[in-house]
């Protein structure tokens, strides 16, 4: 009787508590935790992609033409050119990108459920998931349009060339603070490195673009 007692003194001073809660219910996860970020992350990719290379690449072609031609008419058909060729590019290239990934992804699928047997619920879930090239493809090309028309709006009322020049980089150079800061803070990723990275390369990119061409233009080969 002794050793039994002494058994259940044991038991008992042993007890694991567990936690209830009072409204007896399992807290349920936040639903940030169930944010696909992959998911985001390939949408966030094209759109911010295209975007900002609309308005650096339309912005260096305006530039590089006003460092030869005075005529606004010339910026901004050069910038219309630029606009619709590349949407077209950046919408085809987007396209055989993601196909590409989409092809193989599905040949991994198919790999997978012949080798387990299993084609079910599983299979077509995980196919749901799979990029779509043609919405990629929309995505990206919309983004280079609304980019593009950033510059070419900022200089189409004005009508004083050096004015100009200086309107449509400072629109170009708030636009890539916008478009920095947008991806940085959908992507949670640090807004201010983002922004600078961005606004650098934006500026270097119209800085040389208007440089080498004012140079091959003053030597009229």
């Amino acid at each position: 009787m002794a050793n039994l007692g002494a058994r259940i003194n044991d038991v008992s001073s042993n007890q694991v508590e567990i936690p209830v809660h009072s409204d007896g219910v399992e807290p349920k996860p936040s639903e940030e935790s169930n944010i696909d970020y992959s998911q985001r992350a390939q949408w966030l990719r094209a759109a911010v992609l295209g975007a900002n290379d609309g308005l650096v690449s339309v912005a260096s072609l305006m530039m590089g033409v006003g460092a030869v031609k005075k005529d606004i008419s010339a910026m901004l058909i050069a910038g219309f050119a630029g606009l619709v060729a590349g949407a077209c590019s950046m919408a085809i290239g987007e396209f055989v990108s993601v196909y590409t990934q989409y092809d193989i992804e599905m040949t991994q699928l198919k790999r997978e459920r012949e080798a387990n047997n299993n084609g079910g619920v599983n299979g077509e879930a995980q196919r749901e998931k799979l990029p779509n090239p043609f919405q990629a493809a929309l995505a990206s090309a919309l983004a280079f349009s609304i980019g593009a028309l950033v510059p070419m709006l900022a200089a189409v009322f004005i009508r004083s060339h050096k004015i100009r020049m200086g309107v449509v980089a400072a629109a170009v150079s708030v636009a890539l603070l916008v478009f920095g800061g947008v991806g940085a803070v959908l992507g949670k990723t640090p807004v201010m490195r983002s922004c600078l990275r961005v606004l650098i390369g934006g500026w270097m990119a119209m800085a040389v673009t208007f440089g080498l061409t004012k140079l091959i233009g003053s030597a009229q080969l």
